[in-house]
């Protein structure tokens, strides 16, 4: 389950807010910027870590595509907000990590450079590699009661559920009277459209703007509770196996096969036997600047959080992310802060592209190629800390 450049202004605008924090608009794809600044000569380095699901070699910052480039004040945004939670690897240095929050980028490359080594993601293959995605966090409208036009219901967790042990698939869900009984009153909210229920159920979270029993509206999020613990299944290779042509912009193209196989529909979403399941939030002005918590517990930021495999990397890593493709050219600091089920393996990630229609289109089209990077505390061994805990 993004591309922006803030400025520093906005940066120190949010420490100012809230320490911590994140999200920010959809994503604006960099300009090409300056040769830069060979950096600084390191000591000598240690050997790789070689983990069962990673790799991690160590590398020299001029490795880093566009490290001297960066407006590292955007990505010091998720540092802070890694701060809430972090890693016990990176707890010691969030001191300094707040103290540089109004600093200058320089003095902030400065610092990375003194008291963090990267370290080259590969698989335990060598493969250098990998592949970006990315998600964001939909708004929706609905009601609070089930009406004429709205009759898809959102729920919360089921009586009965339990972490990490199957439940109803799908296509149950809508049929299986004991699955319905153990759903009866967890309804949060009903929806028109049940392709956008399937949609909030991809990504995991959104926001609703809800109309209430009298008529008042106002706008909550709804976060990620739960799933019932099913694999999920495309529906875009459910259609393809139909003999349906390539979906090319999703869900607007799935809509109009829809809406012209209407008989069909229930099919087509029984392919993916995965639910998630929500819970309500307040959203008040400061939450309303950031993304939804990703599965470390933070707020996402826009454009610098992403979703990594955490038996690869663990949560609250600093990364260097370098991808190039048709939808974005894109190299940054990004933060290890949410997982997903379809994000497995040593050099992937999901990248977190904001919220609203224009996040939503970027991420609909971002599947290009990716390298990472890994930062970790100079003279911390990286398979002794978090990794060793696994």
């Amino acid at each position: 389950m993004s591309k922006r450049s803030w400025g520093l202004a906005a940066a120190v605008a949010i420490v100012a807010m809230v320490v911590g924090c994140s999200s920010g608009p959809p994503v604006r794809v960099p300009q090409p910027s300056p040769t830069p600044t060979e950096p600084a000569p390191l000591p000598p380095l240690s050997g790789p870590l070689t983990h069962p699901k990673t790799r991690w070699v160590p590398a020299t910052w001029a490795e880093l595509p566009g490290f001297a480039d960066d407006t590292l004040s955007d990505g010091w945004v998720a540092l802070l907000s890694n701060c809430q939670r972090p890693n016990a690897a990176f707890a010691p240095l969030c001191g300094d990590v707040r103290r540089l929050s109004i600093a200058t980028p320089e003095e902030q490359r400065e610092w990375m450079m003194e008291r963090l080594q990267p370290y080259r993601v590969e698989s335990p293959a060598g493969q250098q590699e990998g592949l970006l995605t990315s998600y964001y966090e939909p708004i929706f409208d609905g009601t609070r009661q089930a009406t004429a036009t709205h009759g898809v219901p959102l729920y919360g967790l089921p009586a009965g559920w339990a972490p990490r042990k199957p439940w109803y698939t799908r296509q149950q869900i809508d049929t299986d009277p004991q699955a319905q009984a153990a759903l009866r009153g967890r309804e949060i909210a009903w929806m028109a459209d049940p392709i956008d229920v399937l949609m909030l159920h991809i990504q995991g979270s959104g926001r609703l703007r809800i109309t209430e029993p009298d008529g008042r509206q106002r706008t909550v999020r709804l976060a990620f509770a739960g799933t019932n613990e099913q694999g999920y299944r495309s529906v875009q290779a459910w259609l393809a196996a139909q003999g349906v042509s390539p979906i090319g912009r999703w869900p607007e193209d799935v809509k109009a096969w829809a809406q012209q196989n209407p008989q069909r529909v229930q099919q087509m979403l029984w392919s993916n036997p995965r639910y998630t399941f929500f819970r309500e939030e307040p959203l008040g002005e400061v939450d309303a600047a950031f993304g939804p918590r990703g599965a470390q517990g933070v707020p996402l930021t826009a454009g610098r959080s992403v979703a990594v495999d955490r038996d690869a990397i663990p949560y609250g890593t600093p990364l260097w992310l370098a991808s190039s493709g048709p939808t974005a050219q894109l190299q940054r600091l990004v933060v290890a802060q949410d997982t997903g089920s379809a994000i497995v393996g040593s050099v992937r990630a999901d990248f977190f592209a904001g919220t609203g229609a224009e996040a939503g289109r970027f991420a609909a089209r971002m599947k290009q190629p990716l390298r990472l990077w890994a930062f970790w505390p100079r003279g911390l061994d990286p398979s002794s800390g978090e990794f060793a805990r696994r």
